[in-house]
């Protein structure tokens, strides 16, 4: 049975996890051009910078230039991420959107290797991290599970150590008397496949029946539109995506590998499948050859390549190899 969704949303991550996977001097004025293209393309959420140590992520210690120097539009939310209490301050005294994000990881070693904490401290973390937001009067974010779908360094991961994790940070959550907008299963490393999707969601549903869930794809190993598909015939109406396809984890076992899933791929296949996305696609592409231009080296993105078949549509007769 599949149900598809009438019309989905695209949290955009290139700015930010696309630009913190290139090396560092990437221009904060190439920066904000990609962002306000992205902004000109009907994107509602883009994710434009890290608040993290800057000695650990050079590329985003520009974060609050970009925050001083961005023209926002009304009708775009523009967030970022942080991964400690500093990082949230600094966050704060910016104009960008505040989302209070909570976050765990399926797989002990990769939060052991990627975060440098157990799971206990991890989550210890996350406690500290959500009376930081009930003081500053934020409502409820999404919840993030990293490794949802296979680690790295464990290996293939255990569906019930996915349902472990989410059951945690929800009781964590329930103790300051909140709930989660969405539960958003990662596939950090790109090791997924539809049938484990359909496992996974279907696993986390079971358990949360009333709490939407999210997909952040990788296509590292070229299943990440498959990947998508599964989470739409399944209902998903948020995917995260990265323009061009910039992006992808450090962990992943090859830096050469592709990143996340493009945006402009996902708007495309939703769009051919009769799902809204409130994105332009032509725009889109533009902003994907402008991200390939930025970081000067070819992006994974297929269809900013290829184009729409727009003109195909229109009569156009032209044929290449």
């Amino acid at each position: 049975m599949t149900d598809l969704p009438a019309r989905i949303e695209i949290l955009e991550e290139g700015p930010r996890e696309g630009f913190q996977s290139e090396p560092p001097g990437i221009a904060v004025a190439d920066k904000i051009r990609l962002i306000d293209a992205l902004a000109d393309t009907g994107l509602r959420h883009v994710t434009c910078a890290s608040f993290v140590n800057p000695k650990v992520l050079p590329q985003m210690a520009d974060a609050e230039e970009i925050g001083a120097r961005l023209a926002m539009r009304e009708g775009v939310e523009y967030g970022a991420l942080w991964l400690s209490a500093s990082g949230f301050r600094r966050a704060q005294a910016t104009p960008f959107a505040l989302r209070p994000v909570v976050s765990g990881s399926a797989s002990d070693t990769f939060l052991l290797r990627n975060n440098n904490r157990t799971p206990e401290a991890g989550l210890h973390d996350q406690r500290e991290m959500r009376a930081l937001y009930d003081a500053a009067g934020l409502g409820p974010g999404p919840l993030y599970v990293f490794t949802a779908f296979g680690c790295n360094f464990e290996g293939d991961v255990p569906v019930d150590k996915v349902r472990t994790t989410v059951r945690n940070l929800m009781e964590m959550l329930a103790e300051s008397g909140q709930r989660p907008t969405d539960i958003c299963l990662c596939d950090t490393i790109g090791a997924g496949n539809p049938a484990l999707v359909r496992r996974v969601v279907g696993a986390v549903r079971e358990d949360w029946p009333d709490v939407p869930v999210a997909l952040h794809l990788h296509d590292t190993r070229g299943l990440g539109l498959a990947n998508a598909v599964a989470g739409l015939e399944l209902g998903v109406t948020r995917f995260d995506s990265s323009i061009g396809g910039l992006g992808g984890c450090p962990f992943a076992g090859n830096r050469a590998a592709a990143g996340n899933i493009a945006t402009e791929d996902l708007v495309f296949l939703c769009h051919e499948m009769g799902i809204d996305t409130g994105v332009d696609l032509d725009r889109a592409i533009a902003a994907a050859r402008l991200a390939e231009e930025i970081v000067g080296h070819p992006v994974p993105g297929k269809v900013m390549k290829a184009g729409s078949l727009a003109r195909f549509r229109a009569g156009a007769t032209e044929v290449t190899a």
